[in-house]
């Protein structure tokens, strides 16, 4: 696997840490800003517990990782959440939506979300690559 630290990786890995992480810092500011349709409303609608506390802590989950994956901090951990926020994700939509509709409307309706997953854990294996805030930092502290 090519060192994500090179200059030839540098950029591609600083690309899909700006896709998953404006994706995700904009998912959780729309909950905030289109409850209903995007935050608890939806959660009441596909059955999940406690949508009125567990839709703005998926949406702040997403505010704060997202805007970590921009800036490259903490690059890994933050994937962490994101993963386990997306798979629930999968589980909670596109599982009942393949049993009601299908393979290809599933495959239509989750293609940002298989996009999000596999990107997170991309990040969560590479990590943030030279241009972030993690690669400073490591350069801070090395002697």
């Amino acid at each position: 696997m090519p060192d994500p630290n090179t200059p030839s990786s540098a950029a591609p890995v600083l690309l899909i840490r700006l896709m998953v992480g404006w994706v995700f810092l904009s998912e959780g500011i729309q909950k905030f800003l289109f409850p209903e349709a995007l935050g608890a409303g939806r959660f009441v609608k596909i059955g999940l517990p406690a949508p009125h506390l567990l839709a703005p802590f998926v949406g702040l989950v997403e505010i704060v990782c997202g805007s970590l994956l921009i800036l490259g901090l903490l690059t890994r951990l933050a994937a962490i959440p994101l993963l386990i926020d997306i798979s629930v994700a999968i589980v909670t939509t596109k599982v009942p939506m393949f049993a009601k509709s299908g393979f290809w409307a599933t495959m239509h309706e989750a293609r940002t979300d298989y996009c999000m997953w596999l990107g997170s854990l991309f990040l969560l294996i590479v990590g943030a690559g030279s241009l972030s805030w993690d690669a400073l930092r490591s350069h801070r502290n090395t002697p």
